[in-house]
């Protein structure tokens, strides 16, 4: 047995100085990415789990206390518990709603002509990108009669006075909800639209012969399996952005919004974080978000696996 285990591992040794050999120019490329991800993300991500049981308010040293922070998030902080309701409700629409969006778009541009699928790429890309968006949707969404959503209410005799839509609570989340899925054609979109042209056409041709008759089939048994790296990314990056929305909420609904319709864990974390500099209990609540986040991309990726099985 040991003679086997040294043999094994000689083996082992040998496999690992082959495949060092063979791509440690590969290996070589990615070094700088991969110290820049150990000192920027893996590190911090580390060094505020620890600080999450602390007491550290900038000016003195960390205080260990402990769970205390993780007892007063779930136990005596009401409007952290608020953030979480609003943040999870948020997440379960937009999440999937601008997953599909983001793949359905790709999938109908894709087939479009060249010239024309550059131009719609960027039209539908745009948003994400714009410095701008939440200037236009203050615009729409203004609480006097100048704002093009009561003017246009107004104007049909739907309502006789201007909404105040973000002094009313019942309309904050809908809106914040409607933005984000204007912004959400963003990376995930432009990854799909990759897949989709890396495609080999000669396995359209194969399914044919296979017996695949319609578009829905083709989709289901060449389309999805061929970009499951794509949707695998796609999915990280969704719910990267449907659980960390704070920008949004602050710009339209205010910071704090009425009766904390708006509030999200990230808008928390910046109040506790950048406001009141109370450090250890704001990373005791990045590190929930950090592990709901983490759980979710589990989930998903899981599922996604099973894709055209």
């Amino acid at each position: 047995m040991g003679e086997e285990k040294t043999a094994l591992r000689k083996e082992y040794k040998l496999t690992f100085s082959q495949v060092w050999k063979e791509h440690k120019e590969k290996y070589l490329m990615i070094l700088p990415f991969g110290i820049l991800f150990v000192i920027f993300t893996l590190i911090p991500v580390l060094v505020s789990i620890v600080i999450s049981f602390s007491y550290f308010n900038m000016l003195e040293f960390p205080k260990f206390v402990g769970l205390q922070n993780y007892i007063n998030l779930f136990v005596y902080d009401e409007v952290f518990l608020i953030a979480v309701k609003n943040t999870l409700f948020f997440s379960l629409v937009t999440g999937p709603v601008s997953y599909i969006m983001c793949f359905v778009f790709s999938w109908l541009i894709n087939e479009l002509p060249p010239k024309v699928r550059a131009l719609m790429t960027l039209v539908f890309y745009a948003p994400s990108i714009s410095g701008n968006a939440f200037l236009i949707w203050k615009l729409i969404y203004s609480s006097d009669m100048y704002g093009f959503a009561n003017a246009w209410l107004m104007r049909f005799g739907i309502i006789a006075e201007p909404i105040l839509w973000f002094e009313n609570k019942e309309y904050v989340m809908p809106i914040l909800i409607v933005v984000q899925l204007w912004l959400s054609l963003g990376v995930s979109f432009l990854a799909f639209i990759a897949g989709l042209q890396t495609i080999d056409k000669e396995l359209f041709e194969a399914g044919r012969v296979d017996g695949i008759r319609n578009r829905w089939q083709e989709l289901w048994f060449i389309t999805l399996p061929s970009m499951k790296p794509q949707l695998l990314f796609g999915a990280v990056m969704q719910i990267t952005t449907s659980f960390s929305v704070a920008a949004i909420s602050i710009e339209l609904a205010g910071f704090p919004s009425v009766e904390y319709a708006g509030r999200t864990i990230l808008t928390h974390l910046h109040d506790y974080g950048n406001i009141r500099y109370e450090m250890g209990y704001a990373s005791a609540i990045a590190t929930v978000l950090f592990f709901i986040m983490l759980f979710s991309n589990i989930i998903v990726q899981k599922l996604l696996r099973k894709v055209g099985d």
